[in-house]
C-alpha cells in the first residue's frame, strides 16, 4: 500500500494527533516514515541567499524533529528527518516528490473561511498543487493549542 509516508509537522502540539493516526497506519503498511518541518521565518527563508547562521529557531526544529524520530525509532519505526527551508506548501511538495513519497499526511487546525483568510491555509495549497494521496487528520484549533500549552510536546 505505502512505502515512503512524508509527515510536515509543525512544533506543535497539533502534531500529536497525526503522529498518532500514523503509527497505526505505519504498523499495518509497514511505511518508512520521513518527519519534515518547513522553517520559515526570516532567517530561514534568506538563509542560502545571505549565507546565514543558522538560527535558534532552525536549530530548536532539527531538535525537535530528531526527537519525534527518536521515539518513532524506539517505537521500531523506520524514520528519517528533514528540515526544510522556506514556503511551507512548496517544501511540502517538493521534498514529498523528491522523495518518492507516496502519502503526505498532516494535522489540521480546523479552521474555517476566516481562520484560513487569516492564517493561510498550508493544507489547502498542498491538496492543490500535488498529485500525491493526501491523509488530513484534524488537531487541536490553534486556540485549544495555546490553552494547552508546551507542556504537552514532551509527550512526543
Amino acid at each position: 500500500m505505502y512505502k515512503k509516508i512524508l509527515i510536515p509537522l509543525e512544533n506543535s502540539v497539533t502534531d500529536s494527533a497525526i503522529l498518532d493516526h500514523i503509527r497505526s497506519l505505519t504498523k499495518i503498511t509497514g511505511a518508512k516514515l520521513l518527519l519534515l518541518h518547513v522553517a520559515d521565518g526570516w532567517a530561514a527563508r534568506n538563509f542560502n541567499q545571505l549565507k546565514l547562521a543558522e538560527s535558534e529557531e532552525m536549530k530548536t526544529d532539527r531538535e525537535y524533529l530528531e526527537t519525534i524520530a527518536g521515539q518513532l525509532r524506539a517505537g521500531g519505526f523506520f524514520t528519517e528527518t528533514k528540515l526544510a527551508l522556506g514556503d511551507p506548501p512548496a517544501e511540502i511538495i517538493k521534498v514529498a516528490e523528491a522523495e518518492n513519497c507516496d502519502l503526505i499526511a498532516m494535522a489540521g487546525h480546523g479552521h474555517r473561511f476566516f481562520g484560513d483568510l487569516f492564517h493561510g491555509s498550508t493544507i489547502t495549497q498542498v491538496r492543490h498543487h500535488t498529485t500525491i494521496p493526501l491523509l488530513v487528520v484534524r488537531g487541536q484549533k490553534r486556540s485549544e493549542e495555546r490553552r494547552v500549552g508546551k507542556e504537552c510536546r514532551s509527550r512526543w
